[in-house]
């Protein structure tokens, strides 16, 4: 409901200045279609009305309404009516008329589409029966120069504020399509990125050293007796150990290095153009500081990674082959006794 009048709010303020500038111009419009016309002193009064009051008086509805975008919606019915009752009494003379009725049409199609343009045009039909019920079914063919002058503010500012509001909309759901691209390639609790987008980076990566000939490491880490932790102080405990990982990748990794949670309590890194020694060395300086996290909640509390690397081989046919030699590796590190950084031994097949 709260994310709903959000919304409606959002679009109420959008429309708010573009109507301010519709309905001045379009009262000057209307001027020009009237003034020839013998209108008594309240037709003058509406018009002023309709043309600087109306658009702060609808804000208002809006904004102070349960559902902000349904009041917005009835807004646009009553500019209808609005509308198609100063096209009447101005007798349908053409430029009026057609600028007035087109430009209420062009807001209802924007804001609601078919149905609020079907919606539209009846509520314009009920404003002109209005106005032949008042001044008589009446039309002018001509166009004087008055009408095209009166008529210009209309056909040349109305489209620029339009135009202004249809770009800010643009440049927010390009800011949103950013935001959403972002979530959707992110591990929500760590902020790293997710298991998908991380074995597409990796694709990419290794690819690239396919064609540049270049060198890059990746590592697997993972947490040691990460289930215990869980099962002995609960899975509050357990993600605050995730996070800290997570806080610890980015402290020490370069800004080019990917680190990207595979899943559960295990992490990956591509790490670009490093070779396997100083990888190493970087992956033994974090799983030392790693050892040393404590929280005083839990003073007992004692963590470890073992951490598997493997640089990219010229032999390797396709990434999963460096990924499974980071794999081993990682397993050579639980089999040796944990908390410990181990090197893929593909290096050392090659090499003999």
């Amino acid at each position: 409901m709260e994310n709903r009048r959000g919304k409606g709010l959002s679009f109420a303020r959008r429309i708010y200045q573009p109507r301010i500038i519709g309905l001045g111009v379009g009262s000057i419009s209307v001027t020009g279609a009237l003034y020839p016309l013998a209108m008594p002193g309240w037709v003058w009064a509406l018009l002023l009305l309709n043309g600087f009051a109306w658009a702060h008086l609808a804000y208002q509805l809006s904004t102070r309404s349960q559902f902000p975008y349904q009041a917005e919606q009835r807004n646009f019915l009553y500019d209808s009516v609005f509308g198609g009752f100063w096209a009447a009494a101005a007798q349908f003379t053409p430029l009026t008329a057609v600028t007035i009725l087109s430009m209420m049409t062009m807001n209802n199609v924007a804001a609601g589409g078919r149905r609020l343009f079907l919606r539209g045009l009846l509520a314009q039909g009920l404003g002109v029966g209005v106005a032949w019920a008042l001044f008589g079914i009446k039309f002018n063919p001509e166009v004087s120069l008055l009408q095209v002058y009166t008529c210009l503010p209309m056909l040349t500012l109305y489209p620029m504020a339009i135009g202004m509001v249809c770009y800010q909309l643009a440049i927010k759901l390009s800011e949103h399509k950013r935001a959403l691209s972002a979530l959707s390639r992110t591990d929500s609790l760590t902020g790293l990125l997710n298991h998908g987008s991380w074995k597409d980076l990796l694709h990419l990566k290794f690819h690239k050293c396919q064609q540049q000939q270049s060198h890059a490491t990746i590592a697997l880490i993972d947490i040691d007796h990460f289930k215990q932790i869980n099962d002995t102080h609960g899975h509050i405990v357990g993600d605050t150990v995730l996070r800290q990982l997570s806080l610890e990748l980015r402290r020490n990794l370069r800004e080019n290095d990917l680190a990207g949670r595979y899943g559960g309590d295990e992490f990956c890194v591509i790490l670009p153009q490093m070779p396997l020694e100083q990888a190493a060395q970087i992956m033994e300086q974090m799983r030392e500081t790693f050892g040393n996290y404590r929280t005083p909640q839990i003073p007992e509390l004692r963590v470890s990674l073992s951490i598997g690397l493997a640089d990219f081989q010229p032999r390797y046919t396709d990434a999963a082959m460096w990924l499974n030699a980071a794999d081993r590796a990682l397993y050579a590190a639980k089999d040796t006794g944990r908390n410990r950084v181990s090197v893929s031994d593909d290096r050392i097949a090659c090499s003999a």
